[in-house]
């Protein structure tokens, strides 16, 4: 198998100063790629000045995470993708694991490593931890974090599992399963494409897993930060995107639940005094009604598999059980 690694990049000449070098001194196996989405920064000109070597790939546009990286892997034809966002650092030996794991196994579709923090290298990263998870309600969680609570990683989850999904900071997966899934669904953007686009492989019978045996560190907030109501705006919306398109149960008293909780989140803003991500809850829920008729039409279109969930709500054991590591949780599946 030959593997490729596609690094998405938009106004991010200093990232890419930062983090590619390692990229390229630890890949020696692969074909590295940036993907840049319309920047009118110098990367363009730091990549042909100083990398040569990088193939780049120009979307004319920002086109976000989903559009930017489905036009640009139209061009790349290597067996494996490497999605690798612009603000991580790779370690040594890291692409092993991948393709050990997928020449173990043809139902493996995709394979996320161990995320740590750049910030705080003995912690887990906010943005995908140990492998993800969601609730039976849809909320996203990992090995590691849940919610804001992050784990220090201790060798804790040092196993190799199956996962609900894996995180689009460093994704790796079959180019044949991207192209068989219609890669990311470009109406979400950015955020949470990358489980909507697990949770539609897990529905045609694929499986994601999680390797620690690899491992990278990830810096976050690299193009959107954590505190932009923009950013509580696509969370939010995509959310309830993928319920309604991918839910094998009945979507709507699900729908309904997170309706009335993702309220009682933005009353939580409001009287934290952030307004801005109070009516980001609420132009979500906007955008989610306005795109309703499409979402049906996509669900109706869509294979859906039975789910199993490792609990019921992730809410209720972070914030009335104040549950803080996942190892804590109480498994309805176990």
């Amino acid at each position: 198998m030959n593997i490729a690694v596609v690094v998405l990049n938009w106004n991010g000449k200093a990232l890419l100063e930062k983090y590619l070098p390692s990229v390229l001194t630890h890949s020696a196996k692969a074909k590295v790629y940036v993907a840049d989405n319309g920047s009118t920064d110098e990367s363009l000109e730091f990549l042909s000045q100083q990398y040569p070597e990088v193939v780049v790939l120009k979307n004319m546009s920002n086109l976000g995470f989903a559009g930017g990286y489905n036009k640009a892997l139209n061009n790349v034809e290597e067996d494996i993708y490497v999605l690798l966002n612009n603000d991580v650092e790779v370690t040594k030996g890291w692409l092993s694991p991948f393709l050990k794991l997928f020449a173990s196994n043809t139902s493996i579709a995709a394979i996320q490593p161990k995320i740590k923090s750049i910030q705080q290298p003995n912690n887990f990263d906010y943005a995908g931890a140990a492998g993800g998870f969601i609730d039976a309600l849809g909320y996203p969680f990992c090995r590691g974090r849940i919610f804001d609570s992050i784990e220090e990683d201790t060798g804790q989850y040092d196993t190799e599992i199956e996962v609900f999904w894996a995180s689009g900071a460093c994704l790796a997966i079959r180019k044949e399963c991207f192209r068989l899934s219609d890669g990311f669904d470009e109406s979400y953007f950015a955020h949470q494409e990358e489980i909507d686009l697990c949770w539609r492989l897990k529905n045609l019978g694929f499986t994601i897993m999680y390797t620690y045996k690899s491992k990278v560190f990830h810096q976050g907030g690299g193009t959107l930060s954590n505190s932009s109501p923009h950013k509580t705006f696509l969370n939010f919306r995509n959310s309830l995107c993928s319920i309604l398109k991918n839910s094998e149960r009945n979507p709507y008293p699900i729908l309904f639940v997170r309706l009335l909780l993702d309220g009682i989140a933005a009353l939580r803003f409001l009287t934290q005094g952030k307004f801005s991500h109070f009516f980001a809850i609420f132009k979500s829920h906007i955008s989610f009604y306005t795109k309703f008729i499409d979402l049906i039409h996509k669900r109706h279109q869509l294979q859906k598999k039975k789910q199993i969930f490792v609990v019921k709500s992730i809410v209720w054991h972070s914030f009335v059980l104040k549950t803080k590591k996942y190892s804590r949780l109480k498994m309805i599946n176990k």
